[in-house]
């Protein structure tokens, strides 16, 4: 994604992201470097939660520790941008 792109995403505060976390509604969302993804049909996040890590947060500085590495975001839609 361009930051040309990245600006044309629509802007959500860290808090409404945080209602996104599979508790408060049922969209579960996840940001990465402020790219907002929906990994709600994700089996792996079906209860907000994927291992150690919640949904509803930034997860860029949690993806050091993962087993996987960026290229897990390209399964997921983009629904907004981190602001």
């Amino acid at each position: 994604m361009t930051p040309e792109t990245n600006d044309l995403l629509i802007p959500y505060t860290r808090s409404q992201l945080a209602l996104r976390n599979g508790n408060d509604r049922d969209e579960i969302w996840c940001a990465y470097q402020t790219v907002i993804y929906d990994v709600s049909a994700s089996r792996l996040w079906r209860t907000g939660k994927h291992y150690e890590h919640w949904a509803g947060q930034d997860l860029t500085a949690e993806l050091a520790d993962a087993p996987h590495a960026d290229w897990v975001f390209a399964k997921f839609p983009v629904v907004g941008r981190l602001v």
